[in-house]
């Protein structure tokens, strides 16, 4: 082994929040060999995980002594008393080498095991097993920094698409469509005030009870009719902003967000809640039914 491999083996043999970070990786066992277990499919002994890793009991008996913590935490149990015999009489007549005269047992499960395998050293079976983690790391980790910079260069665009809307499209939808992008270029959620949240016509409308050809019927003069509405309350149109429609054009609508929801609200009573007076769902700016 080289000792560039052995300082990379070593990323997992001293750091436990890297073992943490791939410890769910068992797959990574049957890549290197078949590993026995008992007959419930699931557990193993002190005596199985040695044989898998080829050393004996006392090797392992001594690296879980030393790292109780890790490996209950992954899943390692001790197995004692009624459950002991409870255990002992499942398996009876399959073959499991149980002594009677042990009074506790303690059972790995595959997690556990494998956790072994990240800890263990002096064993050839256990530095394959690192080696395929740590392979599978750098390809996850590969992939992720693509997907990022994907992300980015998407991003980048949108943002120049974005900048030369300036003064066409409705400025506040403007910011908050930014704020979007910026938050996707980066791997985050978008924070974004309740009543900044976009907010459609279909949605409130279905929101309401309405069945899909009522919406596409009624969503076209519901839009009219708010946008007028607020236009009279406000003393000004509302915002507009472009989209695409599903048969590729682009067309101009209103930008509607939460904040306009009690014009929503005004509207439905005006013109529809009497009409459709089996919707009586009404939404709170924080998005739920109030």
């Amino acid at each position: 082994m080289s000792i560039l491999a052995e300082n990379t083996e070593q990323v997992l043999t001293e750091s436990r929040t890297m073992r943490a970070a791939t410890v769910e990786r068992t797959d990574v066992l049957t890549k290197v060999k078949a590993l026995a277990l008992l007959p419930d499919g699931v557990h193993a002994t002190t005596e199985l995980v040695a044989g898998f890793y080829e050393v004996d009991a006392e090797t392992i008996k001594k690296l879980v002594q030393r790292n109780r913590d890790e490996l209950t935490e992954n899943g390692m149990r001790v197995v004692r008393g009624p459950e002991l015999r409870a255990f002992k009489e499942s398996t009876e007549g399959q073959d499991v080498p149980l002594s009677e005269r042990i009074n506790a047992l303690t059972l790995f499960t595959r997690r556990t095991v494998l956790n072994v395998g990240q800890l263990l050293t002096g064993s050839e079976v256990a530095h394959r097993v690192r080696e395929y983690l740590l392979n599978v790391e750098e390809s996850a980790s590969t992939a992720a920094r693509s997907e990022a910079v994907d992300r980015a260069e998407f991003a980048a665009l949108q943002m120049r698409v974005l900048a030369a809307a300036g003064g066409i499209v409705d400025a506040k939808w403007l910011e908050l469509k930014a704020r979007h992008v910026a938050a996707r270029a980066l791997g985050e959620e978008p924070e974004v005030a309740p009543e900044d949240r976009p907010l459609y016509v279909p949605d409130f409308l279905r929101g309401k009870g309405l069945k899909k050809a009522d919406v596409l019927s009624v969503q076209s003069w519901f839009g009219r009719r708010a946008a007028a509405l607020y236009e009279a309350e406000h003393g000004e149109r509302p915002g507009m902003r472009t989209e695409d429609t599903e048969r590729g054009s682009v067309r101009e609508t209103v930008a509607w967000t939460y904040a306009a929801l009690p014009v929503f609200e005004e509207t439905w009573n005006r013109y529809y809640a009497a009409q459709f007076p089996q919707a009586p769902t009404q939404l709170s700016i924080a998005g739920g039914a109030a």
